[in-house]
């Protein structure tokens, strides 16, 4: 049975109107969806008994299952089950500006970024856009709020499922649905260069963000593999075309790792990369996890690096920890429950 979650507003009114029904019709079904947030078809009063009797039929409203649950102060992270069995992550963090929550993309991923527990287990599939959708759904539910910002970051990489993710923004960003701001969704990629490309000519006001993590080739290739398929010079080449065409600002994600790429000759020569760019870099104090090796910067060395950024004029923040206690790190709840079957 399909998911009514799969479908933006225009694909309903296709729908409705295939069925002989009016394209206002396809509204009230949507406002139903997203505004009152049913969890039957028969609820929609104001739809026509024959099309509530073909919904039912034809389509399943819902398909994931919140199982696990950690909260921790401005943060919680939820484990969801699918239709197959399998597990994916959000995490929902508390910021001054808002609401954020970063959702999955795919479950498993194939990037194996060595510093990151989504990658020890490799992909299984891609998520749809409705299992993409109930994430937010489930979360506004259980915790009785609205997201404001959301982050396409884990598990998974988003360009790697890039024709579902986009159907998913297109959903969420309609404004007779969740109507999140386009301005406030942001796709986090670890550099795959043919999707940003493709990315830049769609005329989105989503915000792109890079999982940079290192400053050259050298380390690059030994924590990203992605690195091997597109060097960091074409990487930013791609990323100065996507500036000039779309005029909109780059953030790149930039975890420390202690030894590994954090040392003040680091940040120099990530601030020599990145001279003259729009744009801005987020540092991340690393989430140790029990499966790898690799451990968190001091708080001084992650001082030495920011004021070697802003020394040299880069824009630069250091992104305020969450969830140690909730195991936060990109796929680490879901890799705990696999392990403890």
């Amino acid at each position: 049975m399909k998911n009514i979650y799969d479908y933006s507003l225009s694909d309903l009114e296709n729908l409705v109107i295939e069925l002989g029904y009016k394209k206002f019709n396809a509204g009230q079904i949507f406002d139903w969806l997203y505004k009152k947030r049913i969890d039957s078809f028969d609820q929609m009063s104001n739809v026509k008994k024959e099309l509530i009797e073909y919904l039912n039929s034809s389509y399943e409203l819902g398909s994931i299952e919140v199982i696990d649950q950690k909260k921790d102060k401005d943060v919680a992270k939820f484990l969801f089950n699918l239709n197959d069995n399998q597990k994916v992550e959000a995490v929902y963090m508390n910021h001054d500006y808002g609401n954020s929550l970063c959702i999955s993309t795919q479950v498993g991923c194939n990037m194996s970024c060595a510093f990151c527990e989504s990658g020890r287990l490799k992909k299984v599939r891609n998520l749809l856009p409705s299992e993409m959708v109930e994430q937010i759904l489930a979360i506004e539910e259980r915790l009785h709020l609205r997201i404001t910002h959301l982050v396409l970051m884990g598990i998974g990489e988003p360009f790697d499922n890039y024709d579902n993710v986009m159907k998913f923004i297109d959903i969420i960003n309609e404004n007779k649905g969740i109507g999140l701001g386009a301005r406030h969704i942001t796709i986090s990629t670890c550099g795959v260069v043919p999707k940003i490309k493709e990315f830049s000519n769609l005329d989105k006001q989503v915000n792109l963000a890079i999982s940079l993590h290192a400053p050259n080739n050298e380390i690059r290739d030994k924590i990203m593999p992605i690195n091997k398929a597109y060097k960091i010079e074409e990487l930013i080449s791609t990323l100065k075309e996507y500036i000039e065409k779309t005029n909109r600002r780059v953030t790149f994600e930039y975890i420390l790792l202690r030894d590994v790429n954090d040392s003040v000759s680091c940040a120099i020569e990530l601030a020599n990369l990145l001279k003259g760019m729009n744009c801005y870099v987020n540092l991340i104090p690393y989430n140790e996890t029990t499966h790898i090796e690799f451990k968190k910067s001091t708080k001084s060395q992650i001082t030495k690096f920011y004021d070697t950024l802003k020394k040299c004029g880069i824009n630069v923040t250091i992104r305020k920890e969450f969830g140690s206690k909730v195991d936060a790190a990109c796929g680490q709840l879901r890799s705990k429950h696999e392990e403890a079957k």
